[in-house]
């Protein structure tokens, strides 16, 4: 090595057990794909990355754990997208819609490989109850940001009192994930801009209710005055 060339800094410990995970997570992300959920095995995916059983395990509890991170990472990053188009004070209402419709497109149409392996492992979750309450702390993360999201959306409107952004957030992420697989079947049922258009229908859904409620409540009747004793 020549004085002109720079010299390698060694990673520090937490840099290397992030570059470690990292890698795991794409050995793991390419192994599932090959060969799905169940014919895949840790041993398969810690070979793909490189590294011995011992490092994969440091790492990762087992094979449900690496799913997990991959899902939880995948979601997360799908909110992501939706929330930067949707927050752009700049952008077009009508073109931000039709923008996080094409996420949906993008899911069901490129992103095959994982949707069926988010339905392979929800089959897997079901039938195994401690795997399945594992999903659903690890699905509290981007659910929380979802909900924050609809949240802002909400705070435009006279939603009536049940419309919780929880609530509603639920009701958007069964919508996206069952036009994901309706699209899968069948695309021509599921147009590119139906998401968007279905959003558009809940939403103004909830704020004609909350208009009709705020309507039908009963005004406070003011207390009675005391006649003047003379």
């Amino acid at each position: 090595m020549t004085t002109e060339e720079p010299r390698r800094q060694r990673l520090t410990r937490a840099e290397a057990k992030a570059r470690t995970r990292k890698l795991l997570l794409e050995a793991a992300a390419q192994t599932f794909a090959r060969k799905g959920y169940a014919g895949s095995s840790v041993e398969e995916i810690a070979e793909a990355a490189g590294f011995s059983i011992g490092a994969l395990y440091s790492n990762f509890g087992n094979k449900e754990e690496l799913f997990l991170e991959l899902s939880t990472t995948y979601n997360a990053d799908r909110i992501a997208e939706a929330s930067e188009v949707l927050l752009d004070q700049d952008a077009d209402p009508v073109q931000a819609v039709n923008e996080v419709s094409r996420l949906l497109v993008d899911a069901a149409d490129k992103d095959t490989d994982f949707s069926l392996l988010q339905a392979e492992f929800w089959l897997y979750a079901v039938r195994n109850p401690q795997v399945l309450d594992q999903m659903a702390t690890r699905m509290r993360t981007p659910r929380a940001a979802l909900e924050q999201l609809v949240g802002k959306s909400l705070e435009t409107m006279p939603a009536p009192a049940e419309a919780t952004p929880k609530a509603v957030a639920t009701i958007v992420a069964a919508l996206f994930e069952g036009l994901v697989r309706q699209r899968r079947i069948d695309p021509d049922q599921v147009p590119e801009e139906l998401f968007g258009a279905a959003l558009r229908w809940l939403f103004s859904g909830i704020e004609v209710s909350g208009r009709e409620k705020k309507v039908a409540a009963p005004a406070k009747r003011k207390p009675a005055k005391r006649p003047r004793q003379g």
